[in-house]
């Protein structure tokens, strides 16, 4: 089985390290992985300027190709010039810091795995919430589980899921939630600033807006102290509301 590691942290981050041990003996692993950190991205592809891959030394006799370039470049040439045959599985993370809710559209560790699926490739974006000391290593083993048991089972069609792992330093996860994505985004601002030369410049700030209580949410679950899943599409099309726009006899 032949198994696409990369992830939007950068080639040399320890989550993605965890993740190609965690898989090692599952099959033939390849890891593509941005040079430099990615995260925050979202889909963004490289057009306009060329694009270099490297050898990267990752310890233990394991290579990796570096790319310079965002987490879906790093799929796209793995999957159309450095791989000699397509994977059977593009797994994408450690990443650190939760990918929940509105979150899902900017990271890079989605994306990556998004990217995957667009190639008709099962897919998986795992994260593990942000804390003084997270448990890379306790994430890739509990994405490992999750991925046998997809694995076993004959999905029939291309899958493209999205995993968050809350903080292991508190304990084992109460379990394994199913859920929809939160739609909750961010209370955000910007703050306005001064540097020494009397230019203005601005730093984005803000906090997670709460989740209403009682929510079934991704978010919600994950602060509740389960392992997420959410199964993810990259169709946009609003089909509730076709029928609807169609009928505004909209014209030239």
């Amino acid at each position: 089985m032949r198994i696409l590691v990369t992830n939007d942290d950068g080639i040399m981050a320890p989550g993605l390290l965890a993740m190609r041990r965690a898989l090692a003996d599952l099959g033939r692993l390849d890891v593509v992985a941005p040079t430099t950190p990615q995260s925050a991205v979202g889909h963004s592809i490289t057009l306009t300027d060329p694009i270099r891959a490297h050898r990267v030394d990752l310890g233990g006799g394991v290579a990796g190709q570096g790319v310079e370039g965002s987490p879906a470049d790093c799929v796209k040439l793995a999957v159309l010039e450095l791989l000699d045959e397509p994977p059977a599985l593009v797994a994408s993370g450690v990443n650190l810091g939760a990918n929940v809710g509105i979150n899902v559209l900017y990271s890079g560790t989605v994306a990556a795995a998004v990217e995957g699926a667009f190639f008709g490739v099962p897919s998986v974006a795992v994260s593990i919430v942000d804390s003084d000391s997270p448990n890379f290593e306790g994430a890739a083993r509990i994405a490992r589980r999750l991925i046998d048991q997809w694995l076993a089972r004959d999905v029939g069609r291309t899958t493209l899921l999205n995993v968050n792992v809350p903080d292991l330093s508190r304990g084992r996860p109460k379990g394994v939630r199913v859920t929809g994505q939160s739609l909750k985004g961010w209370r955000e601002g910007w703050q306005r600033r001064t540097d020494p030369r009397g230019r203005t410049y601005y730093w984005m700030v803000g906090d997670p807006a709460d989740e209403e209580q009682g929510a079934d949410s991704d978010a919600a679950a994950l602060a509740d102290g389960y392992v997420t899943v959410t199964p993810l599409r990259f169709d946009l099309t609003d089909h509730g509301r076709l029928d609807e726009v169609g009928g505004w006899g909209l014209a030239l």
